[in-house]
Formats: structure tokens, sequence, C-alpha cells
């Protein structure tokens, strides 16, 4: 099915953040508005449940809005300008830690490992941990899971790497390109694409080392969810139903419904990416995220030294929804 993309905006106040919609442009009550930590080929559950029309069959559209980093991700569900926030749940956490009066909670949870690869300047197909020592690597910013886990693997494999903090998240690949950094982390198909255009090459899954853990989740304030509960297990049951369909079917098959999500990368770049991250089980089946999860993601947090104190799993993450829907759907 051909994506849906009726509209295609660029917006001045968000450092020209790139806004695309699977709907159309006018205001409507069946409109969703998610702002999405970036965009890749890791969130194909979410792309894919558009491209099979399982949107459609929830009486909903989705409004999709790249914020270009967690922060900026969370900027936007507490300020109004998005209903949903999808990024890494250390968001919610910080904020419920710093304090709010209509508090983000974590509804459902899609990847269950960090996404990115490491990408060096040369091939190595013997690449050890420790060959990162004294190296320079452009891993995200401090504070954001993309870094805490990568810093978290460099930790555990004892090895002391140089970070570069200073570059804007989406801005890292471009920097790398430029010249700074021996390696840099990339998610797909940035990753892929580098690779093909002969600039670059895969080292290392970021996620096949570090384990799991709960990256990538939807979250809204408490005044959203207790108001729009049909929208929420709607997005939920779609994206479910979405995940248990690629999972089931051939990544070539895939990509052909995904590839027009993904401007200037090719079919072949995408599938390679879907079987990247099919190869590390990157993906939930069941959205409600599980507790001992969210202990071991603020372990991860407490270790980078970014969490003043732990919060709750019940005072943040909701999970009824998403296990009725992965229920209903497995049953």
């Amino acid at each position: 099915m051909k994506k849906k993309i009726l509209c295609l905006l660029l917006t001045a106040c968000m450092a020209a953040v790139l806004t695309f919609a699977f709907t159309g442009c006018k205001k409507n009550d069946k409109l969703i508005k998610i702002n999405e930590v970036t965009h890749s080929v890791f969130y194909a559950p979410l792309y894919l449940a558009d491209a099979l029309g399982y949107f459609d069959e929830e009486n909903i559209e989705i409004e999709l809005t790249n914020g270009g980093g967690a922060d900026n991700t969370m900027e936007a569900v507490l300020s109004g300008a998005a209903d949903i926030g999808f990024c890494g749940p250390e968001a919610a956490i910080y904020v419920a830690v710093g304090g709010t009066t209509d508090t983000p909670k974590v509804f459902g949870q899609l990847t269950k490992r960090d996404g990115s690869f490491l990408v060096g300047r040369t091939a190595q197909p013997d690449f050890k941990w420790s060959d990162l020592e004294g190296k320079n690597v452009l891993a995200g910013r401090p504070g954001g899971v993309p870094f805490m886990t990568f810093e978290y693997v460099c930790k555990t494999q004892k090895v002391n790497a140089n970070f570069v903090t200073n570059v804007n998240f989406n801005m890292m690949t471009a920097a790398f390109e430029g010249g700074t950094g021996d390696y840099c982390t990339m998610f797909e198909p940035a990753a892929s694409n580098y690779v093909a255009e002969g600039k670059g090459h895969i080292v290392a899954s970021v996620g096949k080392e570090s384990g799991e853990i709960p990256y990538t989740c939807f979250i809204a304030k408490d005044s959203y969810i207790n108001k729009h509960g049909d929208k929420i297990e709607g997005l939920l049951r779609a994206v479910t139903k979405a995940t248990k369909y690629l999972l089931a079917n051939d990544s070539a098959d895939i990509a052909k419904l995904l590839t027009p999500y993904f401007d200037g990368t090719s079919e072949a770049s995408v599938k390679t990416s879907l079987d990247s991250y099919k190869s590390i089980d990157a993906w939930v089946t069941d959205m409600a995220m599980k507790e001992a999860s969210f202990t071991r993601l603020q372990d991860v947090i407490e270790l980078a030294g970014e969490l003043e104190k732990r919060v709750a799993f019940g005072d943040l993450v909701l999970t009824e929804t998403a296990h009725k829907v992965y229920e209903e759907i497995y049953a």
C-alpha cells in the first residue's frame, strides 16, 4: 500500500524539524499527533501499521513529527505540540523526578534493546570492543538512552573511549562524514546507507551487546490518556498487529511497503535494516512494559550518574491496555 503522506512541512520554530503526516492537514477528531525521537527502520511497526491500513481500521489518523532527540520529543508533549511522544522512557523518568502536575505516563513499549550500530571508517571483521580504547566516538547526548546504553557497554567491556557529546543527535552522521570522531553510532537505515555509499563500515551492534532494555516507548500526559482511551487502545492495537505481521513475513516483502516512508533510501537498504533488527530481536510483541525491564533501565541511568532518585514502576507505567490488546491479538 502506498504511504498516505499528504503534507510536508518545515517548522522554523523547531529548527527546521521535518514533519510529515499519514493523513490530511486539517484538524479532525480522529487525529493523533505523535512526535518521534528520530525516523528509523527501528520503528518499522509504526509505519507498517499505516501501510497496512491498521490505523484506518481503528478509525484514527496519525500526524508524525521528527523531534530529533528525546528531550525535544518530551518538550513537545509537555507543551501540547504533540499528543504522544515516541522516545526513550528516560525522558518521562526525568520529568517525574522533577515533578509536574500532569505527569507523562508510559503506556506502550515498542523496542526492547538499543537499535544503533557502531560504524567505523575502515572494515574490522575481527572487531573487539577493546578497539575503542582511547578512540573518539559520537554516541549521542548525555542523559539519553542511546548514549547511556553505549556508555554501559563500554563500562562492562572495561573500555575507556572518548565520547563526543557536543553534536546534535540528528547531525551525528553528517559530523562523522565531515571528519569528526573515529566511530559513530547510527540507526537504520542511516547505517546501511552510509555503508552502501562506501563511506564506512558497520563493526558492531550496540543492542546485541547491551542486552534487553526498554528503549522506545509511547508516552502521553495523564490528562490525554484519561480523555482519549479509545485512541490509545486503537494505536496500541494497530502497532501490535503490525509487529506481528512484520515478524511473520519476509523482510523483502515488508521493505516494499516501507521504502516509501524513507525518501532517498533504496528498498535493498530497508530490507538490510529490517534483517539487522530482526537478528537482534529488537521488537516486543506485548507492548506492556515489564517491571524488571524498568528496573534495569533505572540501573543503567543510575550507573551513568543521571538519576537523582528512582521512580516507582506503578507511578509512571501503565500496562493494562497494552496487555489486553496483546492477549486479544495473540489469542
